[in-house]
């Protein structure tokens, strides 16, 4: 699915949507970007740092989740790190590229409902997830949310230059 780029001319209903207009750009280019590669690049790294592609998805499935559910939401959950195992992200063997990314897109679309439910200025619940802070308010999570996903597919191009020669946005 390719999703056109959420210009700043083009009008929207709010800022709610920009939002979510980003997100869903951002999370779509990532996943085209990881689908194109062939699926040894998508799990061998060619950085020092060792993440692959597909850890990345699977990253960036449960920032969603820690955010928006585990967070804002507060709802419980036994493992918000799942995507970790120590101290780096994980992916196991039997865990394919296509499942991740239906994953991922299920996240991105719960984070969306989240939204169009909730005022932008509504703070989250208390939880573990804020450590002993106060909840941000969604608006604050989506921005924080904006910037994690530019910043990965920023890495993402890089990943995709080297594996395969793709260059783009």
């Amino acid at each position: 699915m390719t999703i056109e780029f959420p210009e700043p001319t083009r009008a929207a209903a709010g800022t709610a949507e920009v939002f979510t207009g980003y997100l869903d750009y951002f999370r779509e280019t990532l996943l085209a970007k990881v689908a194109a590669m062939p699926d040894g690049e998508r799990r061998t790294s060619r950085l020092p740092s060792g993440w692959t592609p597909l850890e990345l998805v699977k990253h960036l499935r449960y920032v969603e989740l820690r955010w928006i559910e585990w967070g804002f939401e507060g709802k419980p959950f036994d493992d918000p790190w799942g995507d970790r195992n120590v101290d780096r992200w994980y992916v196991a063997a039997d865990e394919g590229f296509a499942a991740l990314a239906d994953e991922l897109r299920a996240q991105g679309a719960h984070t969306g409902e989240v939204v169009a439910a909730t005022r932008l200025d509504e703070v989250g619940r208390p939880g573990p997830r804020w450590d002993g802070a106060a909840p941000p308010t969604l608006e604050r999570i989506l921005f924080h949310l904006v910037q994690e996903y530019a910043r990965h597919v920023g890495h993402v191009d890089i990943v995709a230059e080297l594996a395969v020669g793709a260059v783009g946005e």
